[in-house]
């Protein structure tokens, strides 16, 4: 056994002969190294196993506790940083908020014959030139066609449309012999640019808009066709696009016509009369009935009329003369 062993021990004395001693009797623990890296054990620790899962338990609680802990200081630390960003990140830019308007044009309306009231509007025509040029040619009478005597298709809650001037017949004709089109191309660019540089609802209570796009209408159908003897993929284009000369004028903050209007200008006088139209008994919606739905999913070229119809005004509701102010 380990306390019955003998260790031999040699002394440097001259003329003697070494003799044998017995080395002291050592506990295990003793026998252990006591290095830095091997430490002595000098107690031994027993758990229960109830203690044991309490100690876990609180160790657990505590890795969470500093784990939310540092999630906040992190979203203390991104909040602060997102306070510090410059204001002109947050807020539209001055050339979309402080327009000017540089002339001014009026419209008389009537309802039913009788007449209501005059809407004189400011056009941005340092911001929207082509969009303000189109208006003041019609306005005017310039472009040979005018708004007199055409009517108001649309009336929502938020806002009042008026149909504009046909793509087709005698308005198309005088258009091109005048050389006016009636094609909205530049008036699409005009208005991607706008969208992009101005953030926030830009048909505001007030503002006067031309329609240029039409976001509900669906992409091309391709077909197969037969060209020079061969069968060619073509694509048919599903409805017509607006011509640039239909116009909205918002009655309260519209964003539904950001991504169809263009503004051009705003009300600077008369907004108790666009509210009078607005107050004009109009066709009930009926989208939500199921015979419209499937029949708008089929195809069913009567649910298109239908859907035309949709919030026409009963009363007559006519620009019986417009121009520009001196």
């Amino acid at each position: 056994m380990l306390q019955n062993s003998r260790v031999l021990r040699y002394f440097p004395q001259p003329f003697n002969h070494p003799t044998r001693t017995s080395a002291p009797s050592l506990s295990p623990f003793q026998l252990i190294p006591t290095s830095p890296s091997f430490p002595t054990v000098k107690h031994e620790c027993r758990l229960s196993r109830r203690e044991l899962s309490n100690s876990c338990l609180l160790l657990l609680l505590g890795a969470q506790a500093v784990d939310r802990s540092k999630a906040r200081a992190e979203e203390n630390v991104a909040n602060t940083s997102d306070n510090d960003q410059p204001e002109e990140n947050l807020i539209a830019t001055p050339s979309c908020t402080e327009r000017k308007p540089t002339k001014q044009v009026f419209l008389d309306i009537s309802i039913d014959g009788e007449p209501v009231g005059r809407i004189t509007i400011g056009l941005f025509g340092d911001d929207v030139p082509a969009g303000v040029d189109r208006f003041d040619k019609i306005v005017s009478g310039a472009a040979g066609i005018s708004y007199r005597r055409k009517e108001f298709v649309k009336i929502m809650p938020n806002y009042v449309q008026h149909g504009g001037l046909r793509s087709y017949g005698v308005d198309a004709e005088i258009a091109n012999r005048t050389g006016n089109s009636l094609e909205a191309d530049s008036l699409v660019r005009e208005w991607e640019s706008t969208y992009e540089r101005c953030p926030g609802t830009k048909n505001v209570a007030g503002s006067v808009g031309i329609i240029v796009r039409d976001p509900s209408k669906p992409p091309p159908k391709l077909k197969l066709i037969a060209k020079q003897g061969k069968l060619e993929i073509d694509q048919e284009e599903v409805g017509t696009d607006p011509n640039g000369t239909e116009f909205v004028i918002a009655i309260k903050d519209s964003p539904e016509l950001d991504a169809s209007s263009l503004v051009i200008g705003r009300v600077v006088g008369g907004m108790e009369v666009v509210q009078r139209i607005g107050q004009v008994k109009t066709v009930q919606e009926n989208t939500g009935s199921p015979y419209f739905r499937v029949a708008k999913l089929i195809g069913d070229k009567r649910a298109v009329v239908a859907e035309r119809g949709f919030n026409r005004p009963y009363s007559k509701v006519i620009v019986t003369n417009c121009g520009v102010m001196e």
